[in-house]
């Protein structure tokens, strides 16, 4: 147990039961009365926001989260299994984790994982993917007109718009938040 003048912001709380991370944790004095913390969190299942006020000498759990880097290695049908770097240790962790980026996650991609006593809480994978066309359409000559873009599918099964130029077998950088063509890959 700490006291809730010992939190930070990006802690991340066990509150109410529930796994709460301190996106805004403010000092206040007012007037006449007496001090206290203005605290504002997100939900890190659910990604729903909390406000509290705590006491300065009220009781918190602050849990201990280690965040790692980690190899992704395939998807088992129950969740994605990853590897740690350093021990060789495996683990499953849910795809929901990830978010809609998941689509663009190949086998042997580094992520971000973060564990509280052995859960998986919260996950990510890097900015952006370099991934290989394996479907698309080819380009009607004469059809050139400026930013005009087609559908064309990545190897890990995702579908992208990309531009007219660009053919099967290509390496593309896609964004993986948004899930655009950034640029072609020179071999």
């Amino acid at each position: 147990m700490s006291k809730a003048s010992e939190v930070k912001n990006g802690n991340i709380l066990r509150f109410n039961g529930e796994l709460l991370q301190v996106e805004e944790f403010l000092h206040r004095t007012p007037g006449n009365l007496r001090a206290f913390y203005q605290a504002r969190m997100r939900n890190v299942k659910s990604g729903k926001l909390v406000e509290y006020r705590f006491r300065t000498d009220e009781d918190v759990t602050i849990a201990r989260v280690e965040t790692n880097n980690y190899q992704y290695l395939y998807d088992d049908g129950m969740g994605l299994v990853i590897m740690d770097n350093d021990t060789y240790d495996q683990h499953t962790v849910p795809k929901a984790l990830f978010g809609p980026a998941v689509k663009f996650l190949k086998e042997g991609m580094n992520v971000i994982v973060a564990f509280e006593s052995d859960e998986p809480i919260m996950a990510s994978i890097p900015q952006s993917a370099e991934l290989e066309i394996t479907y698309t359409e080819p380009a009607v000559k004469g059809d050139t007109s400026t930013g005009a873009m087609k559908k064309a599918t990545v190897e890990t099964g995702a579908e992208i718009s990309v531009p007219l130029f660009i053919n099967i077998g290509d390496k593309v950088k896609v964004d993986t938040t948004s899930g655009t063509y950034v640029e072609r890959v020179k071999a």
